[in-house]
């Protein structure tokens, strides 16, 4: 199985090629962009060219892209002209990532007071992000919210993201993991102690339940890469080729520990 790992493990802006390089290097196949996730930045499409040039040069493949709701684009405000601006914000991730040759956008619901607004932009962006066969992967939040989002929007639109680090300060995420486990379409791992969300450690350094959640990807949609979203900031690894080391190693015992489980059910 193939290992993925965020462009925006150290740093989310500037020239991205030292990164894309490095993480080539230390052994990745794929990449979850995250570069900008959460700006008012907008991919030109001679930038996007460029990103494509690299990952051919470097023989990495996107897996998916994290989309940024924006600051002022906000695609879930309730002012309408910064709803639209955000929906143009959004329609550059999609076509981004299509022209990357991937297809999944991952976004964060909004707060409740701004949910009938993202729903209106939902269904303002289907026909254009279906065009492209890109799909929209919604964060794990709160998990009622997108439990009924689902069943509002059909699969070939709208699908659910499970991060393994917002998780884990939530005693019951595995069983709404596995409630929606059939609308997974996109993984961020990463770990932490519990209480802070944002550490985004290397796996097996905190206090997930990585057996249990291994075997509820294996029977899960979820059919692609072993996907980690990690900051190296918050690892106390000051060398970066060792961090990268040591986190493709974990996403191989990942793989493997999926890969079991899967041929455990054949």
């Amino acid at each position: 199985m193939a290992i993925s790992i965020n462009t925006d493990y150290l740093k989310d802006s500037g020239d991205p090629s030292p990164f894309l390089e490095r993480i080539a290097d230390a052994g990745f196949t794929h990449i979850h962009w995250c570069h900008h996730w959460n700006t008012d930045f907008l991919y030109s499409k001679s930038e996007i060219r460029q990103i494509r040039r690299w990952l051919k040069e470097y023989g990495l493949q996107l897996l998916d892209l994290h989309g940024s709701k924006g600051v002022e684009k906000n695609w879930a405000s309730l002012l309408e002209y910064e709803r639209e601006a955000g929906l143009v914000l959004i329609k550059n991730r999609i076509d981004m990532t299509a022209m990357l040759r991937a297809d999944v956008v991952v976004m964060h619901h909004p707060e409740d007071i701004q949910l009938d607004a993202f729903r209106k932009s939902l269904g303002d962006v289907i026909p254009y992000a279906k065009e492209r066969g890109v799909r929209i992967a919604i964060e794990n939040g709160n998990f009622q919210t997108i439990k009924q989002l689902l069943s509002e929007f059909d699969s070939e639109f709208l699908g659910f993201c499970y991060d393994s680090g917002h998780a884990n300060l939530d005693a019951n995420a595995f069983g709404y993991l596995d409630a929606l486990k059939n609308r997974l379409i996109a993984i961020h791992l990463n770990d932490n102690d519990g209480m802070n969300a944002s550490l985004h450690g290397l796996p097996f350094s905190w206090t997930v339940d990585w057996k249990r959640l291994t075997a509820l990807i294996a029977r899960s949609s979820y059919q692609k890469c072993v996907s980690m979203e990690l900051n190296m900031n918050n690892s106390g690894i000051m060398d970066e080729s060792v961090f990268l080391a040591q986190a493709l190693a974990a996403g191989q015992r990942l793989a493997s520990m999926i890969t079991n489980e899967r041929e455990g059910l054949q």
